[in-house]
Order: C-alpha cells, then structure tokens, then sequence
C-alpha cells in the first residue's frame, strides 16, 4: 500500500539545496514581486539567483521520505560553476522581464495614470541590485536592447548604469538606488509627448524638437510630487539634458548650476543612447562611445563622472580576452592608466603586439567572457 508522504516546510542552507525540490514560499528581495515564486521547482538558474541576491536560507517542502535525499546536492562550487548559467544569462532574463513591466507601466502614463513608484521599485529593484552586484554586466546591455522598443528599454538602462556610476562615486546604497530609480523615470515624460513625434524615424522639425525637449519638464511633473524620492533626486531628472556649457536643455544651465546628481543621469542617458541601434542608427561598442563622450563632447560632461563610467567599462585585467573592430581576436598584455581603453594586445591569430593607442582606427569591440 502507498502512503501519501506529507511535506513541510523547512528553511535550508544554501549549500543543503536539492535541485528539483518545491520552493514552498514567494521569495522576496525588498520587492512587491518575487524573484522566484512559490511553488518553484528549484534549478541551479536559481541557485545562481540566490548568489546574486545573497539569499542564504532559502523555505522549501521536505519530507524525511529517502527518495528526497536522492535528488542531487548543490553542495559543490565546481558543480555549480559547471551546470549553473552564467551571469548574463540570469541578467537578461531579469532584464527584459523589467523591460516588459515597465512598458505597462509606460502605457498607463500614455493613458493619464499617476506614477506607482511602489510598483515601480518592484520592477526595478531586482535588477538594480543585480546590476551593483557586478557592474560589468552593464557592457551588454546594447546587445539586449530591440530599436523597436528602444524608448523602455533606454530607460532601464539608464537607470542601472546611473546606479553602477553613482555606486562608483562613493554614494552610499541608498542614495545609490534612488539615483538609480531616477534615471529609469527620467525620460518618463516621453509619455506626455504625441508617438507621432516622439516616434518619428526622419529628422524633426524645429517645432517637433522643440517638444521634445520639454520631456525633462514633463517627467519632473510626473515625480514632483511622490514623497518616497528624494529632492536631490527630482531635480536630477529635470536636469539630466542640461551640459556644463551652456548647450543642453530646458533652461541652459551651466557648471555649478547644474546638481552632481543630474551630470550623473546625464552621462548614463547619453552613453546608453550612443551604444544602441536606433532605428537612423547602428550600435556602437562601449569603449569607442567612452572616447567620443570624453573627446568630442568636451565640455560637456562632468570628468569625474565620465571617468567613473570609464573605470567601469574599461575594467581589464591582463589575460582579458576581447574582440578588437577589425574582427581580430586577442588577449590583454599591458594596461595603460592614462588611456584605459587603448590597452597593448597580443592577436590571437598572429601573436602580433598591437598597442591600442597607436592605431586610433581600431578599438575594442567586445570583451570576451
């Protein structure tokens, strides 16, 4: 005769889980929703999450029933390393399901609806987080991006790269999260703005650029009001078009007028926007958009921030293997401090010595993970 074995649920260690074992409640990350869900049968993919997010106990149903015991241990380091997926892999997944919440959350705005930062902050916080937990997750980010729904997934991006810039900087992680969530909603007066316009593929007229340019206006309208965001914060997103020249818009303001927190959002909706096909543009590795903001925009951009961007993207250690943009292969030898993203490479192909920084025509297309 079978006897029904009946399950509890009990909080295990990390290193106790057994793959193919119920999650027995929504786990949670300072979230409205969970990363994974109740009723779970656990993978290493989730494993893997519960690393990112630092999760050390985790409540699954167990029975003392033998045939449990069976089902294998994640108790190995190599076995994980091994059958979990990488990284990116996680972070991509995350990453177009916050793109996909938060367009819903774009078209209710399109519709009249408020800005529900509560639920906001539920679709954001998980992948800011997994974006402070390794910054150079940021890199592949115009890999993911669509031009057909560049406008959502823009602002994402900025927001987790406004994060990564500003956890950089020393800010504290709560400034740092807050920042971040400004630099999702700073392009959020997009909303107000015709789609004819907004999502016109020619050149625009004075006129349309002109509205355009009162989106900074219109997000600042969106947030002056939510009490849960900082000041600091507001006047970030009213300003992240403003440049230290005099150039930008709503109001040109110039250096000191313009707040450090809105040079950051600055630096982070600009250089998104240079690495991401559009649709009258292709995408641009983000070595070669880093040496464009620093060079051509000079002036511009604040130096600290762009530095901290820089020190992110241009993250090398000797051995990195990267693909150069005459479609070369190599490995990092030597890195130059005074010019980070024109490193000495040894050609795969050839074990030719090539430095960067005498062949301005070249540049890194891509570090290989």
């Amino acid at each position: 005769m079978n006897v029904e074995t009946e399950l509890a649920l009990t909080h295990v260690p990390i290193n106790q889980l057994r793959v193919g074992e119920i999650i027995a409640e929504d786990i949670l990350v300072n979230t409205k929703y969970p990363v994974v869900a109740e009723n779970t049968k656990l993978t290493y993919e989730h494993l893997h999450i519960f690393d990112v997010f630092n999760i050390t106990q985790v409540p699954v149903l167990r029975s003392s029933d033998e045939e449990v015991a069976s089902l294998p241990v994640a108790e190995s380091n190599e076995q994980r390393e091994v059958a979990a997926p990488k990284t990116e892999v996680v972070f991509k997944r995350v990453y177009l399901e916050s793109v996909a919440q938060f367009k819903k959350e774009f078209q209710a705005w399109e519709a009249g609806a408020k800005v529900d930062i509560t639920k906001l902050r539920g679709i954001l916080l998980p992948i800011i987080e997994m974006a402070l937990n390794d910054r150079t997750i940021i890199l592949d980010l115009n890999e993911y991006s669509d031009p057909n729904k560049y406008l959502y997934h823009h602002c994402i991006a900025t927001g987790l790269i406004t994060g990564v810039i500003a956890q950089k900087l020393g800010y504290d992680r709560g400034v740092t999260i807050q920042l971040a969530l400004g630099g999702a909603l700073a392009d959020s007066g997009m909303a107000k703005i015709s789609p004819s316009i907004r999502d016109k593929k020619g050149a625009l007229t004075e006129m349309e650029f002109n509205e355009i340019r009162k989106h900074p206006i219109y997000s600042y309208q969106m947030i002056k009001d939510i009490p849960v965001l900082k000041q600091a914060v507001k006047a970030a997103v009213f300003q992240h078009h403003e440049r230290l020249d005099g150039s930008g818009y709503p109001t040109g303001e110039k250096v000191d007028k313009i707040t450090m927190e809105a040079q950051i959002i600055a630096v982070a909706d600009v250089f998104h926007a240079m690495i991401c096909e559009r649709a009258y543009r292709a995408k641009e590795p983000s070595f070669k958009v880093l040496e464009k903001i620093k060079e051509e925009e000079f002036g511009k951009f604040n130096l600290r921030v762009t530095d901290a961007l820089l020190s992110v993207v241009s993250d090398l250690s000797i051995g990195s293997r990267v693909l150069l943009s005459n479609l070369e292969h190599g490995e990092v030898l030597y890195m130059n401090s005074n010019a980070p993203t024109r490193p000495l490479i040894k050609l795969s192909r050839t074990g030719e010595m090539l430095d960067l920084q005498n062949f301005r025509h070249i540049h890194i297309q891509h570090i290989l993970r």
